[in-house]
């Protein structure tokens, strides 16, 4: 089958939007004594909350992500694969690179912490290099549970997310509507409810009725969606902002909130709707040159693009060097655009630099890839340890690597365990090994 070079776009666009997103809203600050902090721009310049309308782009990354694994998944199911193998070969090309950039880090806050580096400093650098994790948790979830939802889409198509969708507004008016760790717990399940449904609107954009041309239904999804979402921030409680900002209450991400089912609804609409266009302008061929370099180093992109910011950070504000106007000033806004280019050029060097690495762990990756017919002990094993990392990659994600100036031993061993686990589950026994097609080449697992 061909592969579809649009899906490809969403993907890479997604990821290049959240690169330049977290570069934007990162604004540093030098006091007079020497201290550095990163004041919440989305807080503390309230307009700047209506910039995550455009960059709040993470849906298509789910949509894209559907399309993808659902093809996927189809393919290596008619070769005769069991749903471990598969799950745990797209796992694989997750957390293989997630442990390594995580093992880095957490060597480095070891060191620090070791060194008596200032712990409201580490704490605010180990909260930087994993402001980016509260996708990976969500996604291999939902990769885990992609044989059991794309069942449910064989039988029941469009209606499986239609009826997501109704359980997340249940349980998204609960949060706006009722405090306390009750509804916080019941909250957490729209993390996978609302990604949910725009992962399963994937399948249907593959091979159901959002896909073949068909316009209506985009249509729909755009303006209903938009409309809804404006309802929801214009007459009902919910903020514009579609980025986690400190103290509002409710939050459209913490859990995603119904407001952000509308936007993603929206966002898949108008996706669809210019998909014919950009296919055509797809086709150029430095234009996708351009789309399939960035995929190919999109994962690398998602984990580093932080390290910049350090990067610069210690080279011109412990220096003062920096010019610093009044934070959210025009003048502050207009050097802007000099921080974005010093950072992309950072980031080009790191990229650089971890060509090597990231050349070795595909390699090792291909080696190290379950059997496609992996099932008893050896599956159990595995989706144990797809668990045990999302456990540990929930805790980075709302806590950073260093919470309060400390090294996270408990999450770091998770981490290394439940990776662990799935990159070793064991030896397949003889008679739990499938007779399986070859499939090809793997779609990317992120």
């Amino acid at each position: 089958m061909e592969r579809d070079r649009y899906v490809d776009f969403l993907r890479a666009w997604a990821i290049a939007l959240v690169v330049v997103g977290h570069w934007l809203i990162t604004g540093l600050v030098r006091h007079p004594d020497g201290e550095i902090t990163a004041p919440e721009l989305l807080a503390t310049v309230p307009w700047t909350q209506w910039l995550t309308l455009g960059f709040q782009i993470m849906p298509l990354f789910f949509l894209a992500g559907g399309h993808a694994a659902s093809g996927s998944w189809a393919r290596a199911r008619a070769g005769g694969a069991t749903a471990a193998g598969w799950v745990g070969g797209r796992a694989i090309r997750l957390l293989l690179p997630v442990a390594v950039y995580s093992g880095l880090v957490l060597f480095a806050v070891g060191v620090c912490s070791a060194l008596g580096v200032d712990p409201v400093t580490l704490a605010l650098v180990g909260w930087a290099m994993a402001m980016q994790f509260w996708f990976l948790p969500v996604y291999l979830l939902l990769s885990g549970l992609t044989p059991a939802l794309h069942a449910l889409h064989r039988r029941w198509g469009p209606r499986v997310p239609v009826a997501m969708g109704a359980v997340g507004l249940g349980v998204g008016t609960l949060v706006a509507t009722v405090d306390g760790p009750y509804a916080e717990a019941v909250g957490a399940l729209n993390y996978l409810l609302v990604w949910g449904v725009v992962y399963q609107l994937g399948f249907c954009w593959r091979d159901g009725p959002l896909g073949g041309g068909r316009r209506a239904v985009p249509l729909a999804m755009a303006v209903g969606g938009g409309a809804g979402f404006a309802l929801l921030v214009g007459l009902g409680p919910f903020p514009v902002s579609l980025i986690l900002v400190t103290g509002q209450h409710p939050s459209n991400t913490n859990p995603p909130s119904v407001a952000m089912l509308a936007w993603a609804v929206a966002q898949v609409g108008v996706s669809l709707l210019v998909a014919p266009g950009m296919r055509r302008v797809l086709e150029r061929a430095w234009v996708w040159r351009a789309v399939r370099g960035l995929g190919a180093a999109s994962m690398t992109l998602y984990l580093w693009h932080m390290l910049p910011v350090l990067v610069v950070a210690a080279a011109f504000y412990l220096t003062g060097l920096a010019p610093e106007p009044g934070y959210g000033s025009a003048a502050w806004w207009a050097l802007r655009v000099p921080w974005l280019v010093v950072l992309g050029v950072v980031l080009a060097g790191v990229l650089r630099a971890l060509r090597p690495l990231e050349r070795w762990l595909g390699g090792w990756g291909a080696r190290v890839r379950p059997d496609a017919g992996l099932r008893g002990a050896a599956a159990w094993r595995m989706w144990a340890g797809i668990g045990v990392s999302v456990w540990a990659l929930t805790y980075f994600a709302g806590h950073g690597f260093a919470y309060g100036g400390r090294f996270p031993l408990a999450a770091a061993v998770g981490l290394g365990a439940g990776a662990g686990l799935v990159l070793f589950p064991g030896r397949v026994g003889p008679g739990e090994r499938g007779v399986v097609k070859e499939e090809g080449a793997l779609e990317e697992a992120a």
